[in-house]
């Protein structure tokens, strides 16, 4: 099981791991991005001033077969084996890729996990999933393959945008869901116009801890995990469908507005409570805008739902409430109630 760190010095946390660790080469992978803003932060360590650096391309549209060869081809190139290390230092995008291309190289090797984005650090980076986008399709192609640790530092909070910390935030929102009412009161009342980042980090910490307690329960989605899939559905489908339209949705805004058409579905089928709903959805309303739809895509959104990993046969699954912390796993929906959580969603955000 991976180990999580809270780190109030990532250069002197990441060198413990690493010197703690027995390999023969080590890694660095990051994006365009946090290569300039974030490996900065680790640089002075001896060990990793020595490493062998990859750098590639920045955002979600990059997470695809492209650019895991580009990680697969510099392993091979400068001798990796199946004892090296591999540093990833980024955001979800390069978490999910980096754990995958350690997971498939020499069908295994060591890697650390650096979340430099809130929503990294509360999903991609912890929980041991790994992946690609493939042919359109989010996260399509992937393996559960831990990180030996996870460092978590909010030294890389601070210099995050809004939308960034919103994006995370919302994943931070489905585990208080699933979890309890007094971390959901908690979450709803965060003052994001005077961001106190001590404070964030703590609700950040304990969101990472409702996700950890589960996980160990069901490493491998096999049950009580699925709880982790609440919004996610409809949201995928949602963020898919952005990139498809060449508008991408950042990820947690689109499990944000994944999350209202589920919570419709919870209400209608699991008798999730009314004015839960309506809370929650207001603060999504409040903070997260919305992915304008017409009635003419139903049919697009359905059939990305039909590609999503966690269907049996040829129906849709979810992970619907009953109440907060009451989860109902392998729920189904047929496409008419479907679309009409879309119709509940689009007269939820005015369009």
């Amino acid at each position: 099981m991976q180990t999580i760190i809270k780190s109030n010095s990532v250069s002197k946390d990441t060198q413990k791991i690493i010197q703690s660790i027995r390999y023969d080469k080590l890694f660095v992978l990051t994006d365009e991005n946090t290569s300039k803003k974030c490996f900065p932060l680790i640089e002075s360590i001896p060990e990793v001033k020595t490493a062998t650096r990859i750098v590639i391309a920045a955002n979600d549209t990059n997470k695809n077969l492209d650019n895991l060869s580009v990680i697969w081809k510099h392993l091979t190139e400068n001798n990796a084996t199946r004892h090296s290390l591999l540093i990833n230092l980024g955001g979800g995008m390069i978490t999910d890729m980096g754990g995958f291309a350690a997971a498939t190289f020499k069908r295994g090797i060591k890697y650390i996990n650096i979340p430099t984005t809130l929503l990294g650090a509360v999903d991609a980076a912890v929980g041991g999933k790994t992946g690609i986008n493939f042919e359109g399709y989010k996260n399509e192609i992937g393996a559960f393959y831990p990180a030996e640790n996870v460092i978590i530092s909010s030294d890389f909070f601070k210099t995050l945008s809004l939308e960034a910390i919103l994006s995370g935030y919302a994943e931070m929102l489905k585990h208080s869901l699933i979890h309890s009412q007094t971390d959901w009161e908690k979450l709803l009342t965060f003052d994001f116009e005077h961001i106190n980042y001590e404070e964030l980090n703590e609700l950040l910490f304990r969101s990472v801890s409702i996700k950890e307690h589960i996980v160990e329960k069901d490493p491998f989605e096999k049950n009580i995990r699925k709880a982790l899939n609440l919004g996610h559905t409809i949201g995928h489908a949602f963020e898919s469908y952005s990139i498809i339209i060449e508008k991408p949705a950042p990820h947690g805004y689109a499990v944000a507005w994944g999350m209202i058409a589920e919570l419709y579905l919870s209400h209608r089928l699991c008798g999730f409570p009314k004015e839960k709903l309506q809370k929650t959805i207001h603060f999504i309303q409040q903070h997260y805008g919305y992915l304008s739809i017409t009635c003419d895509e139903y049919e697009k959104l359905y059939e990305i739902m039909t590609h999503d990993k966690k269907n049996e046969g040829d129906e849709i699954n979810f992970t619907l409430l009953s109440d907060i912390g009451n989860v109902n796993i392998n729920q189904t929906a047929n496409k008419e109630l479907i679309f009409e959580a879309l119709d509940f969603y689009r007269d939820a955000v005015n369009i």
